[in-house]
């Protein structure tokens, strides 16, 4: 089969956007180049073993994402609609960057397996190492080895917010913890979780396909008897109180979820939020203490920040 490939310069920020678009316009897996999903500065040297170092050399500063879709009768169309939908995003705020869209035609076998080249084994915190199921890795003491199998659809676990995801719950999460993965994607957060130690995840997300790769990921790291997946909208699949919260999307969604967490959290908890743009921090802890949360902790990375907050004390 033909498919044609969209490849868009950008930035960090306007990734998700970007993919967004693509997905509503039926394009068919895509894979996101983003040199700031290493952030090398604060980790170790040694971990440049693990990277092509080419792959991540752009002429450009900002992110490349690449889509697919079907070589149809309408593509051209298609493409256009993209390219459109592209450009109004600064009218949202958002910082696009180069914004060009280019176009090629590319057959099956050229792309269904390209994007694995841009992934591989990674420390993240202190004992975490997000590891490919097809990339060898040689475990040191101490490091709690993440099997990962994104799918083209889903982040690797490397990229800023969920980064900062995984160092959170490397310092909050204890043994006795119910834990809540919401919007789970490919479901690393709730691994995590459980190979922390966590008493139980439950993790949920609304698209099929994310339930679909996170449960494959669950049971390839053999945490099933601690993780349990549910296809469901944001909180609708909960009916207990966590220890943990964490929600790694997008600030806009954080803000429509804020009245919903107090309610989900013990008073003892911890809520972590992420995949929030630096100009969006203030509205998202203005939102979260309306409802009383407090946010005691910000961390930032590249153009995202991560918030831990706590219920305030009667």
């Amino acid at each position: 089969m033909e498919w044609m490939e969209l490849t868009i310069k950008t930035t960090t920020e306007a990734t998700e956007a970007v993919a967004n678009i693509l997905y509503d316009a039926g394009v068919k897996g895509v894979v996101i180049e983003d040199p700031k999903d290493f952030d090398f500065v604060n980790q170790d040297q040694k971990n440049w073993d693990y990277v092509e170092e080419e792959v991540y050399t752009f002429d450009f500063e900002g992110a490349l994402i690449k889509g697919y879709l079907p070589k149809t009768e309408g593509v051209m169309d298609e493409i256009q609609l993209i390219k459109h939908s592209i450009a109004y995003l600064p009218h949202y705020g958002l910082d696009i960057g180069d914004g060009t869209v280019e176009t090629k035609e590319v057959k099956d076998e050229d792309w269904s397996n390209t994007w694995k080249q841009y992934y591989k084994p990674t420390r993240i915190g202190k004992h975490i190492i997000i590891k490919p199921e097809w990339e060898d890795y040689e475990k040191k003491p101490g490091d709690i080895v993440i099997e990962m199998n994104p799918g083209m659809a889903f982040g690797t676990g490397t990229h800023e917010t969920t980064t900062m995801c995984i160092e959170a719950l490397e310092e909050v999460v204890t043994k006795e913890d119910l834990v809540f993965d919401i919007g789970c994607g490919s479901g690393i957060l709730g691994v995590v979780a459980a190979k922390l130690g966590a008493k139980k995840v439950v993790a949920v997300d609304f698209d099929e396909v994310a339930v679909g790769v996170a449960r494959e990921n669950i049971e390839n790291n053999h945490v099933t008897d601690l993780v349990s997946v549910y296809h469901g909208n944001l909180m609708d699949n909960i009916d207990e109180k966590g220890d943990i919260i964490v929600v790694n999307i997008i600030a806009d969604v954080i803000i429509t979820m804020a009245p919903d967490f107090q309610h989900y959290l013990k008073s003892s908890g911890t809520l972590i939020t992420s995949g929030i743009i630096l100009e969006k921090i203030e509205p998202v802890k203005k939102a979260l203490k309306t409802q009383n949360i407090e946010v005691y902790k910000t961390v930032e990375k590249g153009e995202w920040a991560a918030l831990y907050g706590r219920l305030k004390e009667a």
